[in-house]
């Protein structure tokens, strides 16, 4: 077979068998009834029997999983042992359903009472779903849904990946991910850049590559080759072997600095990005503790959570982003979950033009969780469209004690005006993925536009280039802290660009560091210009692909 090309989204290089994902288990159709002749106990026996070998099954799964994934799979497990569903869809049969369309319409019910419920009663649903799935698999004689189980390491393909599919990848066994939906940043290419798998998206014709295909996976050019040679295989495997350690000072191989800073999300994310030897951290998202809550929670407690973050990185500098509630993270107390476009309207920052409280109290306490770590606590808002509004940010900061302060690059508009932004800010972050979004005109959560939503576009790095030099003149650190960062010949070139800082996931460091100690600053400066002089992302990616020695 010819080579398959899509986005590739987190770099690297792995060759393996290919596992398929099995098909989404369909809703049975509506109306099916009993076959005739079937005994009513014995299919309601028939049923328990299901849901037993699920939960045997689930449980099973756990005691052999890592990370999060065991808590995914015992939640699952409890939720088949729960005898509410089973009970519900017994009663069903006696009206001549069928099975499993007892079993998806008992769901259907408890699903809504839980729902009902609402909080942590509600997040059960969707465990709910995922054992409706797996009872009517077993009813039907089908696989059930999930990661497949395998001995020997593979190469995950599907159409994409669930959020609680990718929970419980073992890194030990998947060598890399394939998908022929998806995009930059949907949720399988951040888990994989999370993970260190290598990871190609939007990958038309995967789908086509038979179960047990050996193929080569190169996540940093968007490639996948079906039947390679076993020499490269073999040499493959060996480099993959490898272990890439980073001794805590980001340079190019003559000494030009770039701070490798990690993005963290929780207390845990912090505690790897420490572990990983990160020189701070360039991006601290704050929504963990506003998401999925009904109110906003209170200045205590967010100095308690805020804390336990920073607490790793007492004496080293942290960027915290205040709230980037809306779009894609909608907050009942605070956005419109009415808006025809929210990744166009009040979202970020722009939130506190009604609720400026909710921005005061998350100010106040990243002061009083800065002081009680020891961090060197940097702020910067997102979603920041004038240099007006930067400015009213940074004064809204300095009143809470915080008078290191910056905002996120997103909107072009404020790429455009770099100059009169510099000298309002502290510090300039470039969020890569937005700024991606919205140049491209391209929802990044879309699969069908993943070839535009790419951090490898000209007009991107153009846009890139023009705040980081105007940052150069006003002596203003300027970084990225979007997943563009984590690959490491884009990072060469965002280096090239001018940016001093590289913030990323913190299992990419490794890879970043060693890549840029490759090259020399002046290398890195013309990388840059062969892929601002690029028609596209694609042959951005290529030219420089090619001209880098450990990644051609």
């Amino acid at each position: 077979m010819a080579v398959i090309s899509g986005v590739g989204v987190s770099s690297g290089r792995a060759a393996g068998p290919v596992v398929r994902m099995p098909d989404p288990v369909g809703e049975p159709p509506a109306g099916a009834t009993l076959p005739d002749g079937a005994d009513v106990a014995a299919e309601g026996a028939r049923i328990a029997a299901a849901a037993e070998q699920v939960r045997a099954d689930l449980e099973r799964r756990a005691a052999a999983a890592h990370g999060d994934g065991v808590a995914v799979l015992e939640a699952t497990a409890l939720m088949a042992a729960d005898p509410t569903l089973v009970t519900a869809a017994q009663k069903k049969l006696s009206d001549g359903t069928s099975a499993p369309r007892a079993v998806w319409d008992a769901a259907a019910e408890v699903q809504a009472m839980l729902e009902s419920l609402g909080g942590y009663m509600a997040e059960r649903a969707r465990d709910v779903a995922d054992v409706r799935d797996r009872i009517v698999a077993v009813l039907d004689g089908r696989p059930a849904p999930g990661v497949p189980e395998r001995a020997e390491p593979f190469v995950l393909v599907a159409h994409d990946l669930a959020p609680a599919d990718t929970a419980t990848l073992d890194p030990a066994t998947c060598l890399a991910l394939v998908t022929e939906g998806g995009g930059p940043t949907s949720h399988t290419a951040i888990l994989a850049r999370a993970l260190g798998l290598p990871a190609v998206v939007a990958a038309a014709g995967i789908l086509d590559v038979a179960e047990d295909t050996v193929v080569l996976v190169d996540g940093g050019a968007g490639t996948i080759q079906p039947d390679p040679p076993d020499d490269v295989v073999a040499q493959v495997r060996a480099a993959a072997a490898r272990v890439l350690t980073f001794d805590g000072t980001g340079r190019t191989s003559d000494g030009h600095r770039v701070q490798l800073l990690a993005n963290v999300g929780d207390p845990k994310g912090a505690a790897a990005a420490a572990e990983a030897g990160a020189e701070g951290v360039g991006l601290f998202r704050t929504e963990f503790c506003f998401l999925d809550r009904a109110e906003e929670p209170s200045v205590d407690e967010q100095v308690a959570q805020y804390t336990a973050v920073l607490a790793p990185f007492a004496g080293k500098k942290v960027v915290v982003r205040t709230l980037d509630a809306g779009a894609d993270k909608p907050l009942p107390f605070l956005t419109d979950a009415s808006e025809a476009n929210p990744a166009l309207g009040v979202r970020g920052y722009r939130t506190a033009w009604r609720h400026p409280e909710v921005l005061d109290h998350q100010l106040e306490a990243i002061a009083r969780a800065g002081e009680a770590s020891g961090a060197e606590v940097w702020v910067m808002a997102p979603m920041i469209s004038t240099p007006a509004e930067a400015a009213d940010f940074v004064a809204r900061a300095a009143t809470f004690g915080l008078a290191t302060a910056g905002v996120m690059v997103e909107v072009p508009a404020l790429a455009l005006t770099p100059d009169h932004l510099m000298a309002k800010v502290a510090f300039a972050s470039l969020g890569t993925n937005d700024l991606t979004q919205y140049t491209m005109a391209a929802d990044r959560l879309l699969g069908d536009l993943a070839e535009l939503s790419d951090g490898w576009q000209p007009a991107v790095l153009r846009l890139v280039h023009l705040t980081a030099e105007a940052g150069l003149q006003a002596e203003r650190p300027v970084g990225v802290c979007g997943e563009a960062a984590a690959d490491p010949a884009l990072a060469v070139v965002l280096t090239g660009l001018g940016v001093t800082s590289l913030s990323m996931t913190a299992r990419a460091i490794p890879d970043v560091a060693a890549t840029l100690l490759s090259v020399t600053r002046a290398e890195c400066v013309r990388l840059a210009e062969l892929a601002l002089s690029a028609p596209d992302a694609k042959a951005a990616r290529a030219a420089v692909h090619a001209e880098l020695p450990p990644l051609g």
